[in-house]
């Protein structure tokens, strides 16, 4: 009997090396599979981080040291577009984006599946830290559980939770159960090139980590959308040279002169206004979610409301909410301990414990001050 296949992609960190080193061991036919996503004009600054020439060849050496095949797709006109394009569109719409979330669910888990396939792989899997666990349930067939990572500095099951049934039944997350001190270990003591790299902490299209350069090289400043800066009097206090520079709770790039500290409390994009105001503005205890996906759970029905915690952005550390469904993918979150800077744009991801329920993405809510000209 042919042992099952599957794909691993391979970034060229030591995260990925040693799933690929850990799926073999089990017994997996592996295939090492590393996507070139990384935009051009990246490539001329040399800044290859997680998506670029160097992380091709050590994706291509560790696959070589193991013993599996390796390959190079081209994902870069479908990164381009659903991704970069998601990530600069949300700031022209005044929104924080998630291109990771999005990476996931259209690319590494959305794409890929049909090159996995056609080389007769029936799993995909990924060095994310989070554990998905199948079940073969008798009359309902197939279920399959997303649930935090052991490790909770690197849990990174928020990244995952729009991936649909479908999708986490076909995935693989061999590190899920470990901590990242054990990777490494492992990756030692095979000898892998990868042991010791540095993690990349930077979105890896944004070189510098600095997304408002990158808007400006990629959108050009005559895409930006300026305006005025407002109290929440509705009093003009300032210009600004687009909404695309800011994000809810920040501080830098405001007008001074104020006694307290002032923060981005509201983005209005149809009139292209920052609203600013003090940190008690930032506080909220209810707010709602679009394109929800809630997961079938043995715990409880999703369609009716139900407790749970929730993340709000990735390096949140959760609240407890209720979490009231409605129709369209909408649903409300009423938060039992108000929280700060609730952000449009980001993910609000839903747990109960170490489950994943599913999640949503957080809406605009209007605040209640005077309209702006």
């Amino acid at each position: 009997m042919k042992p099952t296949r599957v794909v691993v992609g391979m970034s060229g960190g030591v995260d990925s090396s040693v799933a690929a080193y850990l799926l073999k061991q089990q017994g997996y036919d592996v295939v090492g599979v590393t996507m070139k996503v990384w935009p051009q004009d990246c490539v001329s600054r040399a800044e290859d981080k997680c998506c670029g020439p160097q992380a091709i060849a050590d994706a291509r050496g560790v696959a070589h040291s193991i013993g599996i095949p390796h390959y190079v797709v081209d994902e870069g006109e479908n990164f381009e577009r659903l991704v970069i394009d998601y990530f600069t569109e949300e700031y022209r719409n005044g929104r924080t984006p998630n291109p990771c979330v999005m990476c996931n669910e259209r690319v590494k888990f959305g794409n890929l599946w049909g090159k996995a396939k056609a080389v007769g792989a029936e799993f995909i899997a990924t060095g994310h830290y989070a554990i998905v666990e199948h079940h073969d349930e008798p009359g309902s067939g197939k279920r399959a559980v997303l649930r935090r990572g052991k490790d909770p500095r690197k849990d990174q099951s928020y990244f995952l939770f729009s991936l649909r049934q479908a999708q986490l039944q076909r995935s693989l997350f061999p590190l899920g159960g470990m901590e990242k001190t054990e990777i490494r270990a492992i990756a030692r003591e095979i000898g892998l090139k990868t042991a010791d790299k540095v993690d990349s902490q930077e979105i890896c299209f944004v070189p510098g980590n600095d997304y408002k350069a990158f808007l400006k090289s990629h959108l050009g400043e005559k895409e930006f959308h300026p305006g005025g800066i407002y109290d929440k009097a509705g009093n003009r206090v300032a210009e600004h040279e687009g909404i695309e520079m800011f994000t809810i709770g920040q501080r830098k790039g405001l007008p001074g002169g104020s006694p307290r500290p002032m923060y981005v409390i509201d983005i209005d994009p149809v009139t292209s206004s920052v609203i600013v105001g003090e940190a008690e503005d930032l506080i909220t205890d209810e707010f709602e979610i679009d394109h929800a996906l809630w997961h079938p759970s043995a715990s409880g029905d999703p369609s009716e409301p139900f407790e749970a915690t929730v993340k709000i952005r990735y390096a949140h550390p959760g609240a407890a909410a209720t979490i009231y469904p409605g129709e369209n993918g909408a649903a409300r979150v009423r938060l039992h301990t108000p929280q700060r800077a609730v952000t449009p744009g980001q993910a609000a991801v839903c747990y109960r414990g170490d489950e994943v329920l599913g999640g949503g993405w957080i809406v605009r809510q209007r605040a209640a001050v005077p309209a702006y000209a």
